[in-house]
């Protein structure tokens, strides 16, 4: 039975931190398995299930704003597409306990990387390199897209802390996660249709409570400084990490 007094606000505050900084789907799937009792495979599946209907508010919000450049956000959607479905196919074969943990692993080094060194790079990187850096942006999108597919974390969870890593301004990194999100989320949705399984119910009323959470969110990002923002995602990747390791392990 599933307790709403409990997975409502979480999906709220689940679409707010999407909307604000792109990562915060990480904590809808423990949410689910508490608080609706779903599986793990069940919860990730339907988690990325919701993360399409939250991308694309995201995106026309962000549109809206005038802050997706799509020079960037093209190549890394790209590699997106073609590695979510991948994931979602290794998710169905085994419990992915490992890889999770890379996950993690990478996401607390970038969080702490960018902490370090909070004023980022003066440039993109490879940025008087253009084809080499639309391999790089191609790269990224393509982990973060298996990433995605594989944990069901969403693709922002990885793209956004590589990207702000390697440079790319946070704003417009953040912008292009809401994007990564359509890509990463259908793609692994397809895959988790024909090897997983997606509660649509619960998953229409916790969309529709992240939707609300991601315009909050968006108001957020917009009126934020862009160095504190900066710094906030760096954090934010550290406490995901964290919490992806304590979750895989079964600490809590």
């Amino acid at each position: 039975m599933t307790d709403w007094l409990l997975l409502a606000p979480t999906a709220l505050v689940v679409g707010v931190l999407i909307g604000a900084v792109g990562i915060g789907g990480v904590l809808l799937i423990p949410a689910l398995s508490a608080f609706a009792g779903l599986g793990l495979h069940e919860a990730m599946a339907t988690a990325l299930f919701t993360f399409i209907f939250t991308g694309i508010t995201g995106t026309v919000l962000f549109q809206r704003h005038g802050s997706i450049d799509w020079r960037i956000t093209v190549p890394v959607c790209a590699g997106a597409m073609f590695c979510a479905f991948l994931g979602a196919w290794m998710n169905s074969l085994a419990r992915p306990s490992m890889l999770a943990l890379i996950l993690a692993s990478v996401i607390i080094f970038a969080g702490v990387y960018t902490l370090a060194t909070w004023r980022g790079l003066p440039r993109p990187a490879l940025q008087a390199r253009p084809q080499a850096q639309q391999g790089l942006l191609l790269g990224i999108g393509a982990a973060a897209g298996f990433g995605s597919g594989l944990t069901g974390v969403g693709g922002p969870a990885l793209s956004v802390p590589m990207m702000v890593l390697f440079g790319f301004p946070v704003l417009a990194s953040i912008a292009t996660s809401q994007v990564i999100q359509i890509i990463a989320a259908a793609s692994g949705t397809l895959g988790n249709l024909q090897f997983g399984t997606i509660n649509f119910g619960v998953a229409g009323v916790v969309t529709v409570l992240e939707i609300a959470g991601v315009f909050l969110g968006t108001r957020i990002v917009h009126a934020i400084n862009a160095d504190t923002l900066r710094k906030f995602v760096a954090v934010l990747c550290i406490v995901v990490g964290a919490y992806l390791i304590v979750r895989t392990l079964g600490w809590s």
